[in-house]
């Protein structure tokens, strides 16, 4: 009697645990594509860099430039600025041999988004360098985002110049006086006087890439409190708030800029128009192909 109760169990469950099985595995993947189409919408600038400088997707200019004077004109690799072929953390990548003037830039038109009533956006890149070997003397900024005026605002990443380790920051800096009314250099503001998130061991290296989120949300909002945050390798490593964080750029002159006196190897930039969520940052981390997963 037990034997065949124990068979008739075993049958049972053959049949209903299978269907309990594939009816979570397709539960988990619509939800993956409907994120994934949450993302997709969002995204507004993907940059590959497995075939040139210029961008594969883009809601604005896909057009990559570099200043020369006062003029934008459409950036070329050279020596101070490479296409590493199957180098990336994904097929090509931008590679910097070495601290040099030339700034791969792309226009926000569409792109950042940026205005004078509120702004909100997410910039996503994989980074590969050492810091502490690879970096020349002097702060240098991966990534930045300017206008007409840095007094009117002014959003980076760097890494400190003289510390060993060096720090990796993320800054918001608003109107001058608003983050430095005494006017004091950068360097000799506290720490705790700075509009930044600052990490004092980043987890980058030359054998692996590190993947670099920063988000800005309500910046020039003046009914919401605006907020930065930082993410690396998908997870949340602290985050700006409580500052006022009015800007007054001239749209038109936003930009993103790249490398600035960068030394090492960058891939798959994206920015999205919104800021992404602590799952979201997570989510675009896994991305087994990377940016190019969201879109055809």
């Amino acid at each position: 009697m037990k034997q065949t109760t124990y068979m008739l169990l075993y049958l049972l469950a053959g049949m209903v645990l299978p269907g309990i099985w594939s009816t979570a595995d397709a539960q988990k993947d619509t939800a993956d594509a409907e994120a994934k189409t949450k993302l997709a919408r969002a995204l507004t600038l993907h940059v590959s860099f497995d075939k040139g400088l210029d961008a594969d997707f883009s809601r604005g200019d896909k057009k990559c430039y570099v200043q020369q004077g006062p003029k934008l004109v459409p950036a070329k690799p050279n020596d101070e600025v490479k296409l590493a072929g199957d180098a990336g953390r994904f097929g090509g990548a931008l590679h910097f041999p070495r601290k040099g003037t030339y700034r791969p830039t792309f226009k926000d038109g569409g792109v950042l988004g940026y205005n004078a009533k509120s702004w909100s956006a997410s910039v996503s890149a994989w980074l590969r360098l050492d810091p502490d070997k690879d970096l020349e003397p002097g702060y240098c900024d991966p990534i930045q985002i300017i206008g007409d005026d840095n007094k009117k605002g002014y959003i980076f990443l760097e890494w400190s110049k003289d510390e060993t380790p060096r720090y990796f920051r993320y800054a918001i800096r608003p109107l001058f006086p608003i983050w430095n009314p005494k006017n004091l250099p950068w360097a000799d503001i506290p720490n705790d006087k700075k509009p930044m998130v600052q990490v004092a061991r980043a987890p980058f290296t030359r054998e692996k890439w590190t993947h670099v989120v920063f988000t800005l949300e309500n910046i020039n909002d003046k009914s919401k409190p605006p907020v930065g945050k930082l993410y690396l390798n998908g997870k949340l490593q602290g985050t700006i708030e409580k500052w006022d964080m009015k800007f007054d750029w001239d749209p038109a002159k936003v930009l993103l800029v790249l490398g600035a006196n960068y030394v090492g190897h960058m891939d798959d930039l994206a920015v999205f128009d919104r800021p992404l969520t602590d799952v979201e940052a997570d989510r675009i981390h896994a991305l087994k192909n990377g940016i190019c997963e969201l879109y055809p």
